[in-house]
């Protein structure tokens, strides 16, 4: 790698460094923004009550029988709880994949995944709601009960945001930018990304992490930023070719 490519843009993907100091900044202030916002406990209680209560109409109410199944499961569960924590590296791997060998889509599939965390921020201040595992009578915490990692603070809840799911959004977008970059090339294999956000969104829903509409608004928050990142690089564009 040159040097020049760790300042300036080269190829159409920005300055290695410049990218990395944007990244890590925007994702700090976006994990305190995180951490400030779902702390009335009432309200996210309510507002459980209230989504299980639409869920229950619509016949949607499955996050209780999925958790008792995987709750009689052990090896299932510690799998279970293996892809709830990693998931991370694989969106990190996604990013840093597009970043050195699909670098035309680059910017766009990072605008929306900037995008998200802007869009997610009001929606988890205006709709605190609390999980599953600690909304629904009688469901087991699987992650508590299996997590690897054995950090006891790290089941006890500071903040309820519940809605969207990030777990199933992040997987969204991996699946997002893996299909932007290869719908063309391999399309295929473009489309079998999208097995991802299904196992994630099998995971979160039998750990009582998440609720139905839980997804359904992870969907929208990926569709929602998809859009604002499209219109962001055409004004983008336009300003530069004026």
């Amino acid at each position: 790698m040159k040097a020049a490519a760790l300042f300036r843009s080269t190829g159409g993907r920005p300055g290695v460094l410049v990218e990395l100091a944007f990244l890590l900044l925007w994702f700090l202030l976006f994990a305190r923004l995180d951490a400030a916002v779902g702390k009335d406990f009432a309200a996210a209680d309510a507002h459980a009550l209230a989504l299980q209560s639409l869920e229950h109409v619509a016949q949607l109410d499955i996050e209780r029988s999925t958790n008792d199944w995987l709750a009689g499961r052990p090896v299932l569960g510690h799998l279970a709880v293996y892809v709830y924590r990693l998931y991370y590296v694989v969106v990190a791997g996604v990013l840093l994949w597009v970043f050195v060998r699909h670098a035309a889509v680059y910017r766009q599939v990072r605008r929306t995944m900037v995008a998200m965390t802007a869009l997610v921020l009001p929606v988890y201040w205006a709709v605190p709601m609390s999980p599953p595992r600690f909304a629904l009578p009688g469901a087991v915490d699987i992650v508590a009960r299996y997590d690897f990692l054995d950090v006891e603070s790290w089941t006890k809840p500071t903040h309820y945001t519940a809605m969207p799911s990030m777990h199933v959004g992040w997987s969204l977008w991996c699946a997002y930018a893996v299909w932007t970059a290869l719908r063309d090339s391999h399309p295929r294999l473009a489309w079998s990304a999208w097995a991802f956000p299904l196992l994630m969104a099998a995971v979160v829903l039998a750990t009582a992490n998440h609720y139905v509409l839980d997804i359904a608004g992870s969907v929208a928050l990926l569709t929602v930023s998809v859009i604002v990142a499209t219109l962001w690089g055409r004004l983008r564009g336009s300003r530069n070719s004026a």
